[in-house]
């Protein structure tokens, strides 16, 4: 091999962590494109585009996640049904208190490649209301999330 080359990952032989991050306090898109950046595995020094070399994350308490300014108020989440007049709107204060953890996984599931790897890559989220969690068997490592 000469000492020029680039390595670029495989699937194969990506080692995956499982990491662990607190929700509690955090700005939700400042936390969501930190997360989304992990997933991809722009944090490792094997990023390759075209692989998935992201590690598995677990988030936390999601229902104590902060929006700034009046964007719980004003924030809209919309659908349309598919019929006529069908369009059907939400705030973001109404969606926190019954579906935090929706709210959550729909910023960081955005910021990832809108294609098969990014819905791959989306698959390694685990997103839960509360403190508790059922993956204590894999270990995960409690990550600080801190803004640059």
């Amino acid at each position: 091999m000469n000492a020029r080359s680039t390595v670029m990952a495989k699937s194969g032989t990506v080692e995956r962590k499982w990491i662990l991050v607190d929700a509690d306090g955090q700005t939700l898109g400042r936390l969501a494109s930190q997360v989304a950046s992990i997933l991809r595995g722009k944090n490792k020094p094997i990023y390759t585009p075209h692989v998935d070399a992201g590690d598995f994350v677990i988030i936390i308490n999601a229902e104590k996640i902060v929006l700034t300014g009046k964007k719980l108020d004003q924030k809209m989440y919309r659908r349309h049904t598919g019929h006529p007049g069908g369009l059907k709107e939400v705030t973001y204060r109404k969606l926190i208190a019954e579906k935090p953890e929706f709210v959550v996984e729909k910023a960081i599931k955005g910021m990832l490649p809108h294609t098969i790897l990014g819905r791959q890559m989306f698959r390694k989220l685990k997103v839960y209301s509360g403190s508790e969690h059922p993956h204590a068997a894999q270990k995960p490592e409690l990550l600080e999330i801190t803004y640059k």
